[in-house]
């Protein structure tokens, strides 16, 4: 057997790891069940608009960035090129509206003018999630790959000794330093970014990735993130490796107790194809090996997280207009709104998030129309059961919910669209083949974060993990930081 990889999927987390292991010499052969590779990280064409489908904004890139030695690895500041957003996000509410920048003293500032109050909480708020994310960008130190290569066994002992230990959540952090209603929701005002309430998500999660934002802020990746995917399936083709796509693993080969092989199939068809390979690496939702696995290996793999809770899906309205959409008196390039009444630990179903990406010179429309979208907090089950009929009125039914709610926040917004297209749960698990369309895989609960969560080394010889579902989990930069983990250890 020579010394090859097979990487089944084509998410970010597999195209980071088998572009990693390309360069190092290996041979990988990726497999993918869509058309194109990406995952969330992926375009599509509609009416001449390039339609952006999952990435608002890519934490960080600043120079203690644990992405930034990946991508000088492989020459991504050459090839794609990032546009920095203007602030974090806008937080809307009622009468209350704020501009949160991506800098902490600036934004202190900004809340200190908000709230004179509540500048203890705010230092407190702002000193723990920075205390947090200088501990995780210490270590591992990615910017000496033969210290991580040989720190990696070690590293369960080193992180217990650190506060990732902790079982916080947002919610009892911020309870703990502030009665007020109104900071606690500015302060999450992006929560979906991560999960759908407080008072479950872990604090070290949120701090690490919130204090990533505040030393870097956000990035778009011009023309869309399809151009950073297709930049690692670049890599792993001009490195003799190969792509399949539209084609489906239905197995993972198990020998004398190793994975050592794939089961594949192009899709709508049953020939079952079979492919060999020294290691295995598994870049899909993790609840999909239960179909994958013989008895005995499923077990061995699913036991930890049989009864884990996933993370939220969402609902995505792809909005194109006929002019830019600032013109029309979008202020913003993120935006947050919320009902007026809402009360921090409140369901965030109905929160709004627009992305405005006539804001910056995004690359997705000409100049003189722009596109947006505007995303919600879903889930699956306010879809299942229905019918092809009612699925479709359903899905018309929710347009004119949101673009009733849009045309509040922006007056006259609805005569300049000239398309629209709705995602929900079940377009997310169809084409991600993600359990109930989850968006960040296991819900980053404290049970389920850091090394509690499931490890890119999986529990059979040669298998091996990288994506949302794994560790660290959640959104591009978890999925990228899974790859490279992957690529480690084989």
């Amino acid at each position: 057997m020579t010394d090859n990889i097979i990487v089944i999927g084509g998410g970010l987390g597999g195209l980071t790891a088998g572009a990693l292991l390309s360069k190092q010499g290996k041979k990988v052969t990726l497999i993918e069940q869509h058309n194109i590779v990406g995952g969330y990280a992926t375009t599509f064409q509609r009416k001449g608009f390039k339609v952006e489908v999952g990435l608002h904004e890519m934490d960080g890139l600043h120079k203690t960035d644990s992405k930034r030695k990946i991508f000088e690895e492989l020459d991504v500041f050459d090839n794609v090129e990032f546009i920095k957003a203007p602030q974090f996000y806008t937080f809307k509410k009622g009468n209350l509206e704020i501009e949160i920048p991506d800098n902490v003293e600036k934004a202190k500032e900004v809340l200190f003018n908000i709230f004179p109050d509540e500048k203890k909480a705010i230092n407190k708020f702002f000193h723990k999630i920075i205390k947090i994310g200088d501990e995780v960008e210490r270590l591992p130190n990615l910017n000496k790959k033969w210290k991580m290569i040989l720190i990696a066994p070690f590293l369960p002992i080193l992180f217990s000794n650190m506060i990732f230990s902790s079982k916080d959540t947002v919610g009892s952090f911020l309870d703990s330093i502030t009665k007020n209603n109104d900071l606690k929701l500015v302060l999450t005002g992006n929560l979906a970014y991560y999960h759908d309430n407080p008072y479950e998500l872990s604090l070290q999660y949120f701090a690490v990735a919130q204090s990533s934002y505040f030393k870097g802020g956000g990035h778009f990746v011009k023309g869309g993130s399809q151009n950073l995917s297709n930049h690692f399936r670049d890599i792993i083709l001009k490195n003799g490796g190969d792509i399949i796509l539209k084609n489906l693993v239905t197995e993972i080969i198990i020998k004398d107790d190793k994975a050592v092989g794939v089961k594949y199939r192009q899709n709508r068809t049953s020939e079952i194809k079979t492919m060999f390979a020294k290691n295995i690496i598994f870049n899909g939702a993790i609840p999909n090996l239960e179909n994958m696995l013989p008895d005995t290996e499923k077990k061995l793999v699913l036991n930890k997280s049989a009864n884990w809770q996933l993370s939220p899906s969402n609902i995505t309205l792809y909005l194109g207009f006929d002019k830019p959409l600032k013109d029309l008196g979008s202020t913003s390039y993120s935006t947050m709104f919320l009902s007026e009444n809402t009360q921090f630990g409140d369901s965030i179903e109905n929160t709004l998030n627009l992305c405005d990406y006539s804001q910056i010179d995004s690359g997705l429309s000409s100049s003189d129309k722009s596109f947006a979208v505007l995303v919600q907090i879903d889930y699956i089950k306010n879809w299942e059961n229905l019918s092809k009929d009612e699925y479709k009125k359903a899905k018309v039914e929710k347009i004119e919910e949101l673009l009733s709610k849009l045309e509040s926040k922006i007056p006259n917004i609805r005569k300049h669209i000239i398309y629209s297209e709705l995602a929900t749960p079940k377009t997310n698990e169809r084409y991600t083949l993600n359990k109930n369309g989850a968006i960040y895989g296991f819900a980053q609960l404290p049970n389920q974060a850091f090394l509690n969560r499931i490890q890119v080394r999986s529990e059979i010889p040669n298998l091996f993990y990288a994506s949302a579902w794994t560790m660290p989990g959640g959104g591009f930069t978890g999925a990228i930081l899974s790859g490279y983990f992957a690529s480690l250890e084989i």
